[in-house]
């Protein structure tokens, strides 16, 4: 098949029959869109289906682009995602988009849900407890990039070290430890949110090399990155492939 053809098939796998509303006004653009995205990109390295849509729906949440993010969660269903993988995949945005980011694009899935007349809330995936969200959180830092959190929690000046613990009880005991998603997907879904931020080039880096340490080998992140071009433009897919090639060089 050429692009087209392969545009054609993938829409309709992902969205059904129906024709993209812009056809009707702008079949330019339209042409342009569908036949880069889903004739190109999305047969651009080995993710499947599903981790693109993971990948799709957390960029389109750190863009606000809420009725794009409306459609993909009909296809990220579609393609075979539990509701369970989709919530967790935008939970997985708290920390570093914020809460009112987050509970908007929530907001704009639950919509989805009623609409496909799946049942709120889901059941929990909660896996600490206010006893041990800390000590469980560090031990998942740990596991993703070793030795430096140790020595990040030593540096920390002694009136910022409650960020340092905010780190690991919060953005790594509340959510990376959650059910729903494998540490490897919620790793590889944070590279692709920090990429789609732009500005956060040193988190980038580290996550990178979070990736590394989790098992994503480069191809993967390349794969991932490439993803978040259509929803992220040029700029920062070439700033987020920059941070991976300084942390992964061509020779390795």
């Amino acid at each position: 098949m050429n692009r087209i053809e392969k545009s054609r098939e993938k829409y309709k796998e992902l969205f059904g029959d129906g024709v993209p509303a812009g056809y009707a006004t702008d079949p330019d653009l339209q042409d342009i869109l569908t036949r880069f995205i889903f004739g190109d990109v999305f047969y651009q390295g080995h993710l499947d289906d599903k981790q693109r849509e993971l990948i799709t729906l957390v960029v389109l949440a750190t863009n606000q682009t809420l009725p794009q993010l409306g459609a993909n969660t009909h296809a990220a269903l579609n393609v075979g995602l539990t509701p369970v993988a989709i919530k967790e995949a935008i939970y997985q945005c708290a920390p570093y988009l914020g809460f009112p980011k987050t509970l908007n694009a929530i907001a704009e899935i639950n919509a989805v849900f009623k609409d496909r007349n799946i049942g709120l809330p889901l059941e929990s995936q909660k896996q600490v407890e206010e006893n041990n969200r800390f000590d469980k959180g560090l031990a998942v830092q740990v596991e993703i990039f070793g030795d430096v959190i140790a020595k990040n929690r030593e540096n920390a000046p002694s009136h910022q070290k409650h960020i340092q613990d905010y780190l690991s009880s919060f953005c790594f005991g509340d959510f990376y430890t959650r059910g729903g998603l494998d540490l490897k997907t919620r790793e590889l879904l944070t590279l692709c949110i920090l990429s789609a931020l732009g500005g956060a080039e040193n988190q980038v880096k580290a996550h990178v090399q979070g990736n590394l340490n989790v098992g994503n080998d480069k191809e993967t992140l390349i794969a991932a990155i490439t993803h978040c071009l259509p929803y992220m433009g040029f700029p920062r897919t070439l700033n987020a492939l920059q941070c991976l090639n300084e942390i992964i060089p061509e020779s390795r």
